[in-house]
């Protein structure tokens, strides 16, 4: 499988899991939420909104993809969006699934490297700080 079908796969993969996030918060947010604390009010409503952040991601890698315009920008945000996952899961404790916390980790190292083999940076851009913090240095 080459970088592009990885990227694809993923994207529909997290268009699948936002999508039953929004649709059936309680049942799907099980896979994070252990027990009876995934269906309280409270974790349903975050798990809408991180549904919708996921779907949002996933369609934005895929429709990118497809149309050849550039991915890197959507694959560092689900990154980052996974990296931060990983540590709120991890703060959690045993509250949270400990296998949560592999995928977020393996997503969001492989969303980075997925980012820099699809896309690389163009020469002579990333003048702006945010740009060379998030590894965009200028030429």
């Amino acid at each position: 499988m080459d970088a592009r079908s990885i990227a694809i796969s993923h994207g529909r993969t997290r268009i699948g899991f936002g999508a039953g996030l929004v649709l059936a918060p309680g049942l799907v947010g099980r896979t994070w939420v252990a027990g009876d604390e995934a269906r309280r009010p409270a974790a349903k409503l975050l798990a809408r909104a991180l549904g919708v952040r996921d779907l949002a991601l996933g369609l934005g890698i895929v429709i990118a993809l497809d149309r050849g315009a550039p991915v890197r920008g959507w694959l560092e945000a689900a990154a980052l969006s996974d990296a931060v996952d990983l540590v709120a899961t991890l703060l959690a404790g045993r509250a949270a699934h400990r296998g949560v916390a592999l995928v977020a980790a393996g997503s969001a190292v492989g969303c980075a490297a997925l980012a820099r083999a699809l896309d690389p940076p163009p020469p002579g851009e990333g003048e702006a700080a945010e740009a060379v913090i998030t590894g965009h240095p200028p030429a």
